[in-house]
């Protein structure tokens, strides 16, 4: 069996912070930023490509074989995983759903979750509205400033999972660290981005007309997975996540058969059968590997279709 260790691709948005260099993520660009606000892990994405460890892009070292055949019904390999530090609030925004999405702008939408790994003290998620609203009301929220007003403010802590359907207004709060596990989708509506300006004294793009079009105005609703498996954390027809505690006397055994596993140890150290793996790095297994062993003490994420 082949197991690929993962390079990520690095991001040192404005609001990213430092405590991704803790977790092994570096290079030149970001430490010339000093911080990283995204590690793009399992990426076949276009302009974000994680690599092997040879440097060679996901998309060029693998065919749709490996995704196996419960992946086939895609056109694109169906999932993005990545950490994200928010040092301060990410933008207020809302992802559409692939019916609009594809009407409108030709490509698919998105939905999305997260597991928390950090959140200092009061650190949370703005997570849709706190009542009942309108377009109206939320437009002018938006633009003179106060759109956070009308958001659920969401505390957190290390360990919680929270799913994010399309049409949910949402925003990573300063202090969280996170790892998300997305469709494999870049399209993103931005309501309000605090008037934040890039080096070059430019504000980013907001897309209010085309948010409010496909935003959900009710308050958000806390998803369950049910289901007879204790790891499943999250699940939708783009992916589904499980989380599994090892330590050195509970091994784990995995059948990697009808679909890739991209694993990513968020806490501890251990292996993936010989390969060891540590906390921030990720492994890429093609589907109908066969069974994998995992050993360690450590917490590792495990995404698949």
């Amino acid at each position: 069996m082949k197991i690929y260790p993962l390079k990520p691709y690095l991001r040192s948005d404005l609001w990213g912070g430092e405590r991704l260099f803790a977790y092994g993520k570096d290079g030149a660009a970001v430490r010339e930023a000093g911080r990283i606000s995204e590690s793009w892990e399992l990426s076949f994405t276009k302009g974000g490509e994680a690599t092997l460890a040879d440097g060679t892009p996901l998309p060029e070292a693998f065919g749709k074989e490996a995704f196996g055949a419960r992946a086939a019904r895609f056109p694109f390999f169906p999932v993005l995983t990545k950490f994200i530090d928010a040092k301060k609030n990410l933008s207020v925004q809302v992802h559409p759903s692939d019916e609009y999405a594809l009407t409108n702008e030709g490509q698919f939408g998105k939905c999305e979750m997260w597991y928390i790994l950090e959140a200092t003290e009061g650190a949370g998620l703005y997570l849709g509205f706190e009542r009942e609203t309108s377009e109206e009301e939320v437009r002018a929220a938006a633009l003179d400033g106060t759109v956070e007003s009308l958001l659920h403010f969401q505390p957190v802590k290390s360990g919680e999972v929270y799913f994010i359907p399309p049409g949910t207004v949402h925003a990573i709060g300063a202090g969280v660290l996170l790892f998300e596990i997305q469709q494999n989708s870049t399209l993103t509506y931005r309501l309000y981005d605090y008037k934040r300006k890039d080096k070059d004294g430019n504000e980013r793009p907001l897309h209010l007309e085309k948010g409010l079009l496909v935003t959900s105005f009710s308050p958000y609703k806390p998803q369950s997975v049910a289901g007879d498996d204790p790891a499943l954390i999250g699940a939708c027809p783009y992916f589904e996540t499980k989380l599994y505690k090892l330590n050195f006397t509970n091994p784990i055994k995995i059948n990697v058969k009808d679909s890739f596993i991209g694993l990513t140890c968020v806490r501890g150290e251990g292996f993936v059968d010989d390969q060891k793996i540590k906390r921030g790095e990720s492994v890429f297994i093609p589907a109908e590997s066969g069974e994998i062993t995992l050993t360690g003490e450590m917490e590792i994420l495990a995404v698949s279709v």
